[in-house]
Parts: structure tokens; sequence; C-alpha cells
């Protein structure tokens, strides 16, 4: 799915994007429940435009560490994934949401800060 150049000479899409986002002090009753982070999948993939393929598939395990335990979630959309792995005790998420169709990265970033109540995120965009 080659792009075509934008106004810096460089590919606008090449294959897809992927938004990577480190969210800071989330509420730990968001990152903690798997019905909360069921109900983000859903809307998000609804907000940047994406078809879900199949429910969301979220587990928690990790548990031998305080740190690595919680939930992980992994929603398939049809142009790629949403992963994401969030830390209760940390009180931190990790996601990626990569896609081979272009998305608002700024929408997503916003409504993802705001559903877990982070009080700092930050984001990377890899263009591939």
């Amino acid at each position: 799915m080659p792009g075509r150049p934008d106004h810096h000479g460089v590919d606008a899409m090449t294959f897809g994007m992927e938004l990577i986002l480190d969210l800071d002090g989330c509420d730990p009753a968001a990152i903690g429940d798997a019905d909360t982070i069921r109900g983000y999948a859903r809307e998000l993939v609804e907000l940047i435009g994406m078809k879900a393929y199949g429910e969301p598939i979220i587990e928690h395990f990790g548990h031998d560490d305080p740190v690595t335990s919680g939930y992980t979630l992994v929603q398939l959309i049809e142009t790629s994934s949403v992963v994401g792995h969030f830390s209760e005790h940390l009180g931190r998420a990790y996601l990626n949401i990569f896609s081979c169709r272009r998305f608002d990265a700024e929408t997503a970033l916003r409504f993802t800060a705001d559903w877990f109540g982070s009080h700092g995120a930050r984001q990377t965009i890899i263009v591939r």
C-alpha cells in the first residue's frame, strides 16, 4: 500500500502507522477492570474509524511479580491491532495502536488518556 509524498517529500504512508502510548498516573479502578478495558477497546476502534475483528481478548496474568501483574488487551482490527498492557502496581498503561490505514493519533491519545484517567502521557508515532 504505497503512499504519496507529503509536503516534506517523505511518503505520507508506506504500509501503516503505529501509535505507541505510555500512560502514567492511571486510575487504578480503570486499569484493573476487564469490563472498563473492554469498553475502551470497543469505543476506541469506533472513534478512530476502524472495524473490530472479533471480540477483545483480555487476560490478567504475570502474578509472580507485582510490576508485571495486570491485564493485557488484544483487539484485532481489520487493518491490524490494538494491544495494551496495564500495570496496576505502577499505575501505568502501555498501548500500541497499529493500522495500515491512517487514523488521528491525537484523538486516540486524548481519548485513551481520558479513559484511563492518566496524569501523564508520552507518545511515539512510527510510519512503516
